[in-house]
């Protein structure tokens, strides 16, 4: 029988004819068939073949049926050598070199479901700046929403919350530029403004508050002066910017919002500007490079600034193209120099609430499988990629994990269902939780599977269709890797188009090799103390330039690429449901 031929359906048929299971790839079904066929070859020899001790010509009588060579003893032999043969092949025993022969079932994923939980977290934004950010009304009411889903879904739920570091944008903030009239000596509004050209820089596109910034009520009148201190690498002129606006550019030594804002700190800066020169210019708005946001470690800031938070120090990012056309009216003007205006209404020595909201299906042991995402956003768009597509995801799953229990009973392992507060200004969310249930999660966490940004954009051509999935333990991953294959055979009109890559990574915390600590696995992957690391997988997609800007939408949404780890991983997460593994 020409088994490589038929399909996967046919395959599956004939193995349920002769009671096998019939789970696994194309290749592993077709080697189940042929190890269950038993049978034998035969051994035939040539005619005129002599025997050598005789020279007579062999006889016609089969050599199954010669009476000198099938002894009783020697039946036995043989009976005893195919019943371990087929054996062997039929049970597969992990000491023969075989993998063992698991038994996995792909749950199910509805992408319109998917997209609906995504419209509904998106319309929880701010009226204006369409953000959910850590600590807002926003942010609580979404938290809410998700915790009711949970509880709709059968699960038992809890709306954990915590006090954490959190800026606060208070109002609107406003950044102006104004070149006094009559060669210099006009005011810049008001009795007297004769001439005066004022530029409006427009918040969320040209220019984007920055975690941990302070505030600050910088008018005209007070013409504050702009220091230029180029890509931020040179140590002098840092020193010599105290009292005055720093502006730099991206692309130096000094990179990260952390090290740019300590630096202002310790040299007394009157603010900071940081402008985007290098990063996803002309990919998603003209020719420009749309201004990003980014998080500060603050506690690196306060032992920079002497253990406090600088509260008046204002810190904001602005495009490239806005910021050139700063540069032509302060620093390259031909005529009167021009003036600032900076108002940034914001709040960073506070603490502020975020929320947790899980869903827990009980399992008949303690031992415990964690899914996650993030839902707050940065405060400025409305992060549909980032990390919507991962809440929703966490969502889609916890609803298919909820009907597989409801027609299977009780899993022998608790599964969990979370998502996280407070990741875009530093995990503070994951990071709390972890350190709340410390004791509870280091005796009985099985697994912790991440979800942020496991996206792929609908622009393959130009942006590519890979989605990487990695874990810290070979076990995880092998599974993982099974699971893949089986995905990629039995779903294979959407698996097809995309690019799935599977990486482990055991390496320690900072390490190349090493899980990285930039979402919210982190915690659970390197902070529940003692020597050993938390087992976790995590999946990230490709393509989002929107990443962390106002045009991080809906109209960027794929709701079919979030299947792919969904499927995967909740197939997992079920074979982990009823297994002892």
């Amino acid at each position: 029988m020409d088994l490589e031929s038929k399909t996967v359906p046919e395959l599956k048929e004939l193995l349920r004819k002769q009671d096998l299971a019939v789970s696994g790839t194309k290749a592993q079904l077709i080697e189940r068939l042929q190890a269950n066929t038993g049978a034998t070859p035969v051994v035939s020899l040539d005619d005129g073949e002599k025997d050598g001790s005789t020279g007579d010509l062999l006889d016609d009588t089969p050599w199954w049926r010669s009476t000198e060579l099938l002894t009783p003893q020697a039946l036995t032999a043989i009976g005893m050598v195919v019943l371990m043969v087929t054996a062997a092949f039929v049970f597969r025993p992990a000491w023969l070199g075989f993998s063992p022969n698991y038994e996995y079932e792909l749950i199910d994923f509805d992408e319109n479901q998917a997209r609906t939980f995504a419209e509904e977290l998106v319309a929880f934004g701010h009226g204006d700046w369409e953000g959910r950010m850590s600590g807002t009304t926003e942010e609580a009411n979404v938290s809410a929403y998700i915790e009711a889903q949970f509880a709709a879904m059968g699960m038992s739920t809890n709306l954990h919350a915590y006090q954490v570091p959190m800026h606060h944008v208070n109002s609107e903030p406003s950044l102006r530029i104004c070149v006094p009239g009559l060669n210099g000596f006009s005011v810049c509004e008001g009795f007297g403004s004769v001439g005066s050209q004022i530029t409006q820089f427009q918040h969320r596109s040209d220019y984007v508050i920055q975690g941990f910034s302070g505030q600050s009520a910088y008018t005209f009148d007070d013409e504050v002066p702009l220091t230029d201190l180029g890509n931020g690498s040179d140590e002098s002129l840092w020193s010599a910017a105290g009292g005055t606006i720093g502006y730099v550019r991206s692309g130096g030594t000094v990179s990260g919002n952390t090290d740019l804002f300590s630096l202002a700190a310790e040299n007394n800066l009157a603010g900071l500007i940081r402008v985007n020169k290098n990063y996803n210019c002309g990919k998603i708005e003209g020719n420009d490079c749309v201004p990003i946001f980014k998080g500060t470690g603050i506690d690196d800031v306060k032992a920079a600034n002497g253990g406090s938070v600088p509260t008046d120090l204002p810190f904001i990012a602005m495009s490239k193209d806005a910021g050139e056309l700063l540069e032509s009216l302060i620093f390259n003007a031909t005529g009167p120099t021009g003036v600032l205006e900076m108002i940034i209404d914001v709040t960073n020595d506070e603490e502020r609430t975020i929320y947790v909201p899980c869903g827990e299906i009980r399992g008949a042991t303690s031992e415990v499988v964690i899914v996650g995402g993030h839902h707050d956003t940065v405060y400025h768009g409305q992060g549909a990629i980032d990390d919507t597509s991962g809440t929703a995801s966490v969502m889609e799953l916890a609803r298919q994990m909820s009907e597989v229990v409801n027609e299977t009973g009780t899993p022998e392992r608790t599964l969990r269902f979370c998502t996280w507060g407070g990741e875009e200004e530093g995990l503070y969310g994951s990071r709390a939780y972890v350190d709340a249930f410390q004791n509870s999660l280091k005796n009985n966490l099985r697994l912790y599977i991440n979800l942020d940004m496991n996206h792929v954009d609908a622009d393959f051509s130009n942006r590519g269709n890979s989605l990487t999935l990695f874990g810290n333990n070979a076990e995880d991953m092998g599974h993982i890797e099974r699971i893949t294959e089986l995905y990629q055979n039995q779903r294979d009109e959407v698996a097809d188009r995309y690019d799935i890559r599977l990486s482990t990574l055991t390496g320690s915390k900072g390490a190349a090799d090493g899980m990285p600590y930039n979402s919210d696995h982190g915690p659970f992957v390197y902070d529940l103390g003692g020597s050993d690391r938390g087992r976790a997988v995590v999946c990230y997609g490709s393509g989002s330039w929107e990443y962390h800007t106002y045009l991080d939408t809906m109209d960027r949404f794929n709701a079919e690429s979030l299947g792919v780890s969904v499927t995967i991983y909740g197939t997992y997460m079920r074979f982990l449901a009823y297994s002892d593994d």
